[in-house]
């Protein structure tokens, strides 16, 4: 069988994440929702998403092909049904559907002619860009399970003081000394290569993936997940960075999300709580203004390839796009269009000839070639978003 994630009616909630990628390669908990759909159903996957995105994230149809609404993470019953979806057989969740299955001669997809299949269990899906990290304590600890699953942990040093040492897993090539790890409050899990350096106090969960590391000292609370090559250091809670971007150095960052090859300034901070407790709203790119999220606590939204310079401040519930850089003393607005740069005293476009020679020093740096492909996509998100640069 055939399968193929769809990006759905989500992808415009969860900008300014999916202008570079699909939904399907979001990242909560340890895996991207791809990875966990790979790993259950142990096939690869291609991708129906943005024709822009098309060249990067190929779609494949064969003769029988079953399509999965990326913005639902599978769970083992969910898997076993998909698995044994039939024509005109769809699976739903309310009025959502999560999968469904198709053949290469269907030219439409006419549900009220299908079966109607409910999942009735419990189910997490990715719906607004704050459930990437709302929602993360229990994504870590479904993919803790999923990973570690019959297997068995690398010793841990005896230098390193543990509370409740059977939630914690190291994975071969890891490294950590003089380490405070606490998996009481959830399952820490250290990737292959990761490294703990001395002092870090950590309390669960936990998601360190591959080559990831965590600086002298660094503080970090629940749930909170390194993606790949990720350096972070001061005191971070409850937030996810998708890969390569760092913060390495003292701050606070809480109720965030960072893209990929993001760069966080030294002694950068972030505000997660309003001064007068209310809720908090987020810039809404669905209908182009602010709207509520039902969060007291939320913080920073940053899409790939963006940064800010040193002793930056961000507002509570602050939205950034793709390819901006901040900098300056004072609090930027709290949303920062996707190609700006400036800060608190205003803002200018930042052309792509500029990005360009950002990204492809800072992607070197990784091993990482910044081609064509690449440069084509940030181009369509330039133009895409020429409409909030209205400084």
């Amino acid at each position: 069988m055939n399968y193929i994630l769809f990006d759905g009616d989500v992808r415009t909630a969860l900008l300014p994440f999916t202008y570079t990628r699909p939904v399907a390669d979001i990242r909560v908990g340890i895996l991207t929702i791809r990875e966990k759909w790979e790993k259950y159903l142990g096939l690869t996957t291609t991708t129906v998403t943005e024709e822009y995105l098309e060249e990067k994230y190929p779609m494949v149809e064969m003769e029988e092909n079953v399509l999965l609404n990326a913005s639902f993470l599978p769970t083992k019953l969910l898997v076993e049904m998909v698995k044994n979806l039939q024509v005109n057989q769809a699976i739903f969740k309310g009025e959502d559907v999560i999968a469904f299955f198709t053949t290469d001669t269907q030219e439409e997809v006419d549900f009220s002619a299908y079966e109607h299949i409910e999942f009735e269990d419990d189910i997490i899906q990715i719906k607004n860009t704050w459930d990437i990290f709302s929602l993360n304590d229990k994504a870590i600890r479904a993919d803790f399970d999923l990973i570690t699953e019959g297997r068995k942990s690398q010793p841990i040093p005896e230098t390193v003081n543990c509370v409740n040492r059977n939630d914690i897993f190291v994975e071969k090539g890891a490294k950590l000394t003089f380490a405070t790890l606490n998996a009481s409050t959830g399952p820490i899990y250290i990737g292959k290569k990761a490294e703990i350096m001395e002092g870090v106090v950590v309390r669960g969960a936990l998601a360190m993936c591959e080559s990831s590391v965590l600086k002298l000292g660094a503080k970090i609370y629940g749930a909170t997940t390194l993606g790949p090559y990720c350096k972070v250091g001061g005191e971070v809670n409850n937030s996810v960075l998708f890969g390569c971007s760092n913060k390495g150095h003292d701050g606070f960052l809480g109720n965030s999300v960072l893209g990929e090859w993001c760069n966080i300034g030294a002694d950068s901070n972030n505000s997660n709580l309003k001064n007068n407790y209310a809720e908090v709203k987020l810039w809404n790119y669905e209908v182009g203004r602010f709207s509520k999220t039902g969060l007291q606590f939320c913080g920073l939204m940053m899409g790939d390839h963006s940064k800010c310079g040193i002793n930056t401040m961000f507002n509570t519930g602050t939205v950034i796009g793709v390819s901006a850089n901040i900098f300056g003393s004072g609090f930027p607005r709290n949303f920062v269009p996707s190609f700006s740069w400036g800060g608190a005293t205003g803002f200018t476009e930042y052309k792509t000839n500029k990005v360009f020679e950002v990204a492809e020093v800072v992607m070197k740096r990784r091993g990482i070639e910044f081609d064509e492909r690449e440069k084509q996509i940030l181009e369509n998100i330039f133009e895409e978003t020429k409409q909030y640069r209205n400084y």
